[in-house]
């Protein structure tokens, strides 16, 4: 998908892309904890893998016949007049040279590096907060969880994907770079938001009223932790949609795919060990949630650290793509000339 979107979608247009893109994951996701939650507590759990899994290879099918693909780096500036020919294409490929100088790249290193870190503490937080309200004291019941979600969750991921994504395309329109501050701002303000609701004094609750939604969005406390979840998810996103634009800008056409291949590669690592991490730090701990809440606040450390050096070397690293670019540029003009003739 972030390949695609590179000879697709304009580049001052990517943030609100991979927003929109977002509104589409956030929105399943939490119809998917709805449908899951109701359909498992009433035993059709078997069903419910049955159905989801034609659903997906049905979309398969459909993207397969219906989506055609784009010419390879049409919205390069430095490429866009010369594929403008039907004589013409953009045919590059990796090699190792290419993979030094560019995907090894320092801003490359720190993005791959980052993404270890920054998905340990993803991967913990949901794996964190419900086991914390689900279980006593508290016992709100996992249908409750999942309207919680979607109350506040859904609403902070389509205002940051919708209004704050358009602010990111504006304000990076002409740098790039201004990308990097949003991401390092996102990672430390949405860990903030979320860390939040683990030190607000939740009420005890029965079984009964744990499965009582209306009784407990009458609840003012119910209401400040929705507000800390917004928050999180509000900010968190602008992250989402800042990261793969940035991979774009620092990489040729032809390596879209495999540098968000690496990338995702280390972030289902980090993702995989965040729980791990989780689960070890609560029988340390005797499932004190406050403490190892701040014990995985300390895996964004290495994250902001890494991104306030790629302040000092994208400029040189997207320098470097640009230059690489206008040369095949040139070498296209070539073959379109001795092609006409």
């Amino acid at each position: 998908m972030v390949s695609l979107s590179d000879d697709v979608v304009p580049k001052h247009q990517r943030s609100r892309f991979f927003g929109y893109y977002e509104i589409v994951r956030n929105i399943t996701t939490v119809l998917g904890f709805l449908v899951a939650a109701f359909l498992v507590q009433n035993g059709y759990w078997r069903e419910f893998f049955w159905g989801i899994g034609i659903c997906i290879l049905i979309s398969g099918i459909v993207f397969l016949t219906q989506i055609k693909e784009p010419k390879r780096g049409m919205q390069r500036k430095e490429l866009s007049h010369i594929l403008k020919s039907d004589l013409i294409s953009y045919d590059f490929q990796v090699d190792r040279k290419i993979m030094r100088k560019t995907m090894l790249s320092k801003t490359n290193r720190v993005a791959l590096v980052e993404g270890i870190f920054t998905c340990i503490l993803m991967g913990s937080l949901i794996i964190l907060i419900l086991p914390y309200i689900q279980q006593e004291p508290y016992n709100i019941a996992p249908f409750s969880t999942s309207v919680f979600l979607v109350c506040f969750g859904l609403t902070g991921g389509l205002l940051g994907a919708i209004v704050l994504a358009r602010l990111c395309d504006k304000f990076a329109k002409d740098h790039s770079i201004r990308r990097l501050p949003i991401i390092i701002f996102s990672i430390i303000g949405g860990l903030i938001f979320f860390a939040l609701i683990f030190f607000i004094p939740l009420p005890p609750l029965t079984v009964e009223e744990g499965k009582d939604v209306g009784y407990l969005m009458t609840l003012p406390i119910i209401w400040v932790m929705g507000a800390f979840y917004f928050g999180s998810r509000t900010i968190f996103s602008l992250y989402l949609v800042n990261q793969s634009p940035i991979l774009q800008e620092i990489n040729l056409p032809e390596a879209q795919g495999q540098i968000i291949s690496w990338n995702q590669f280390l972030e289902s690592m980090g993702r995989g060990a965040g729980p791990l991490i989780a689960g070890i730090l609560l029988v340390l701990t005797n499932a004190n949630y406050q403490i190892v809440i701040l014990l995985i606040t300390l895996c964004i450390i290495p994250g902001i650290v890494l991104w306030l050096f790629a302040l000092r070397w994208f400029h040189e690293d997207a320098q470097r793509i640009k230059e690489i670019l206008e040369e095949r540029a040139e070498t296209l003009k070539t073959r379109l000339k001795n092609t006409s003739q």
